[in-house]
């Protein structure tokens, strides 16, 4: 079977007309009936395309002694399943508006949760000095109200943000389809934010290494005091660093969401409305383990002698992460 056979063939199985197969290529109706036609072939980044939207392999379009579909790993997704919602121009714009509107306040809000814990830190170090006559509980309880009105305010600015864009929550979970001309002022964009990215991505990188100078240096002196100035150094360093992740990655989720590509693409969206139950039931049982274990009938235990709890239910939580990945592909390979 040759290529245009192939494409007619997922067009209609897909339910689609050759206008609205154009749509989402970008392309012209006519151009897609000349690929059905065999008077042209689509070019290299058109079959990619092709692939992702219709869930096949380009193995299985370019190569004519394949005539059974070779379907990508957990890319493929029934007609049934499609949904009808479109995207269109002004709500792509607005949406990319919004996005980046919240950029900068998330990246706000972030480094008010990363550096939280520096008055409790610098507090906590200070107390052991009488010349400062702060005493060990005075210091644990103002350290803490002010690591919680920092969480707080971070928590309301990430719901505020979250708030103005609730209307477009269904390009996390649902497969959508956009409108002539959507793609391409998206992937214009994304183009022309790439370096951007990249430079906030490598900035992050470089603060996240240099704030353990600060951290090391205070180490070497052998004081107590100074080695809390240098963990709250570094908490700063790094919510810093926070701030380019966060502020690129926000830009760039949003690009990625309406292209459904990277971490959105279809066969991810799926995999989400798995790995989302599972992750809430572990994290409840991790935290039911922590709690156990610090004010459980063992006796009761500083907070922060459980955190191993939770630097072994990260590790974990990967673990399990793969195994529900590879467990789903195994599924949909019977």
């Amino acid at each position: 079977m040759i290529l245009a056979d192939k494409i007619m063939n997922l067009r209609k199985k897909a339910g689609w007309s050759q206008e609205e197969l154009a749509n989402q290529l970008n392309v012209t109706r006519q151009s897609v009936s000349k690929w059905e036609g065999a008077q042209s072939v689509p070019d290299l980044d058109k079959v990619i395309q092709l692939s992702r939207i219709f869930g096949v392999t380009t193995d299985y379009l370019l190569k004519e002694e394949l005539e059974e579909e070779g379907y990508t790993a957990g890319d493929a997704v029934s007609n049934e399943a499609m949904p009808v919602r479109r995207v269109s121009m002004e709500e792509a714009s607005e949406y990319l508006r919004l996005r980046r509107e919240a950029a900068p306040k998330i990246a706000a809000g972030t480094f008010l949760c990363v550096i939280s814990p520096v008055s409790l830190l610098l507090l906590g170090a200070l107390s052991e000095y009488s010349i400062f006559r702060i005493s060990e509980n005075m210091a644990g309880g103002i350290g803490l109200c002010i690591l919680l009105v920092l969480v707080a305010a971070g928590v309301v600015i990430f719901l505020s943000c979250d708030a103005k864009v609730k209307e477009f929550e269904y390009l996390d979970r649902e497969i959508f389809e956009t409108e002539y001309g959507v793609a391409g002022m998206v992937e214009d964009r994304k183009k022309h934010f790439q370096s951007t990215y990249s430079a906030l991505n490598i900035k992050g990188t470089v603060l996240c290494i240099l704030s353990l100078i600060p951290l090391f240096a205070a180490i070497c002196t052998g004081q107590d005091f100074f080695a809390a100035v240098g963990v709250c150094m570094l908490l700063f360093i790094v919510g810093i660093g926070c701030i380019a992740f966060v502020y690129g990655g926000v830009i760039w989720e949003s690009m990625e969401r309406l292209l459904q590509e990277g971490d959105y693409t279809r066969a991810n969206k799926e995999r989400k409305r798995v790995i989302g139950p599972i992750s809430a039931i572990y994290w409840l049982a991790v935290t039911a383990a922590f709690l156990w274990y610090t004010y459980g009938p063992q006796g009761n235990r500083q907070p922060i002698e459980g955190g191993f709890i939770w630097a072994v239910g990260g590790v974990l939580y990967g673990i399990v992460v793969v195994a529900v990945g590879l467990a789903e592909r195994s599924v949909r390979k019977r």
